[in-house]
């Protein structure tokens, strides 16, 4: 895969993992890139882990990520973030959630 990047977003049911990868999906192909993503969604109703692969480049022939190879995990829940580092490679980057709870106001 030349010209492309392999990006795996995690998080758990709700948080919009598979929409924020369909939206990136569509995007990169309105860029003119070839793209291929997976998802994986459990029990994700019942919040549990949901995962998505995106990769994307001028030739991509699977979505498959394995361990060492995504330049990018993005993490909606820090602590699924955690589990997905195996598959970051060297010099990746990791966006991840930070945010201790949501205080409501009602």
């Amino acid at each position: 895969m030349a010209n492309g990047k392999n990006i795996i977003l995690v998080g758990v049911g709700g948080q919009g993992t598979i929409l924020t990868t369909k939206i990136l999906s569509a995007g990169l192909t309105e860029l003119g890139y070839d793209v291929k993503m997976s998802e994986i969604h459990g029990m994700s109703q019942r919040g549990g882990t949901v995962t998505t692969q995106l990769k994307y480049g001028d030739k991509v022939y699977a979505p498959n990520i394995g361990d060492g190879e995504a330049d990018v995990i993005v993490g909606f829940e820090k602590s699924e973030a955690a589990r997905a580092i195996p598959y970051l490679r060297i010099g990746g980057t990791v966006i991840a959630m930070s945010v201790r709870y949501i205080r409501c106001l009602y």
